[in-house]
């Protein structure tokens, strides 16, 4: 499973404010930003904007906050997967 990293677009000239989500494979989606909601609410929606597109379907993310905006990772993992869990 892959981590998504969200960071807020300020508005531009063109374009209003957006939050972009990215996965750790490049792939991404940018959605406006949701003014009815605040904080990580509003990256949330990208976030799940972004799982939706990946097709991966409903499950439990935990979100910390960066620099740059918040990161979102999955607590599900697949038995037997290397790296997916880490058993100290």
């Amino acid at each position: 499973m892959q981590a998504i990293e969200t960071k807020y677009l300020p508005a531009t000239n063109t374009r209003g404010s957006r939050i972009k989500a990215t996965s750790a494979s490049g792939l991404s989606v940018t959605v406006p930003y949701p003014h009815e909601l605040s904080g990580m609410e509003c990256h949330w929606e990208a976030a799940r904007a972004l799982v939706a597109k990946l097709g991966w379907g409903a499950g439990e993310y935990v979100a910390g906050g960066t620099k740059g905006g918040y990161v979102f990772v999955a607590l599900g993992y697949r038995e037997g997967v290397p790296g997916e869990r880490f058993k100290p």
